[in-house]
């Protein structure tokens, strides 16, 4: 069992790693504040089943690929890049009545869990970043591991749901207000697909 005075400030370096600006909580931000409270939502949530992916992926060795293969690396950054442009071209088309019917239906939430998803396991930087921050927490001479790593990565996706949850409450909140105007949705779906095509392009230029 990690001790306490191990995990506090781990959860709090979990904090502030969540609330510095990056892809994944950018990502909750635009989404929430087009589509609402609950399109965030489900983009968190798919985004923090990406990081049990990661976690795994650590505890198993297998982030190791990432770290030594550079075909490997290229191979999955340039899918999560092109990912990202697809979802620039999908903002940049849409009108604003597109995004409106788009913000109730329940189909749509899981279509958004699984952006979060895609988003999330696409990007080898986050394999790469745990296995280089979840080890300085572990302690070889306690539990195995493998196991402590899963407890670790519990333990930040933990910390990633109250900061973007918070963003996704926050900036849904500010998008109902926005979206009253057709003109100013129009703008928040051209800002998003702009956001998107720097997403995309910081992935693809992104060094092993």
């Amino acid at each position: 069992m990690i001790p306490i005075e191990t995990l506090l400030p781990f959860f709090a370096a979990s904090v502030l790693l969540a609330i510095a600006p990056g892809p994944d909580n950018i990502f909750v931000l635009t989404q929430s504040a087009l589509r609402g409270k609950s399109a965030g939502l489900a983009v968190m949530l798919g985004l923090c089943t990406g990081l049990i992916v990661h976690s795994t992926a650590v505890a198993l060795g297998v982030a190791v690929i990432f770290q030594t293969s550079a075909l490997a690396f290229s191979a999955l950054k340039f899918i999560g890049a092109g990912y990202l442009l697809y979802l620039a071209w999908q903002a940049f088309r849409a009108s604003a009545a597109t995004f409106q019917a788009e913000r109730s239906p329940e189909a749509n939430l899981w279509k958004l869990y699984r952006r979060g998803i895609i988003m999330n396991i696409t990007n080898p930087k986050v394999s790469i970043f745990f296995l280089a921050f979840l080890p300085q927490f572990a302690d070889p001479s306690r539990d195995p591991i493998s196991m402590q790593l899963l407890l670790l990565g519990g333990v930040f996706i933990i910390a990633t749901i109250l900061v973007f949850g918070s963003i996704a409450l926050l900036a849904g909140t500010l998008g109902r207000w926005l979206n009253r105007s057709p003109r100013v949705q129009n703008i928040m779906n051209r800002v998003a697909g702009i956001v998107f095509v720097c997403l995309a392009l910081r992935l693809a230029t992104t060094e092993q």
